[in-house]
């Protein structure tokens, strides 16, 4: 296991990627949604465009990312979305260095909003953990993953 206290973190509009950054982005979603989930789907889509990608560099290899998108696009609300961590850095607190860091560049971005996110169901408690909240829509399949939408309100 990789030592996640090393990951440098950074936000990149998707427009000010370099080809390298846009290849390990998609090499590891694809490890992590496509191969691992086994869920076959166009992972990159519309909305990579329109996103602020928060990237997790161990040295030269990424490790962590998920996307920051504006209000309207996925969502009436500010989102976070293709929240990914290798497998070299899962169980070491990545995935929590991760949301501080997509609550952090939100609040850079776009100052202290609401957030509404499509979580897997079995990580609600580690969202609450952020002060995101469960919505009254009812649990529902997404890729034949159970998912169910949440919200953080400041």
């Amino acid at each position: 296991m990789l030592d996640t206290t090393t990951i440098s973190w950074q936000l990149i509009p998707f427009v000010e990627m370099s080809a390298s950054q846009l290849h390990a982005l998609l090499t590891l979603r694809a490890a992590v949604f496509v191969v691992e989930q086994n869920c076959p789907y166009q992972d990159p889509d519309e909305k990579d465009l329109k996103a602020v990608h928060v990237l997790g560099w161990c040295g030269d290899k990424l490790v962590a990312c998920a996307r920051i998108l504006p209000a309207g696009v996925s969502y009436q609300e500010v989102s976070i979305g293709r929240v990914a961590t290798g497998g070299e850095v899962r169980g070491g607190g990545a995935g929590r260095e991760l949301m501080r860091a997509c609550m952090q560049g939100i609040e850079k971005l776009y100052g202290n909003v609401p957030v509404k996110i499509s979580a897997q169901s079995y990580l609600q408690k580690f969202y609450e953990s952020f002060g995101f909240m469960r919505t009254e829509k009812a649990e529902y399949l997404e890729d034949d993953i159970p998912h169910i939408e949440m919200i953080y309100r400041p």
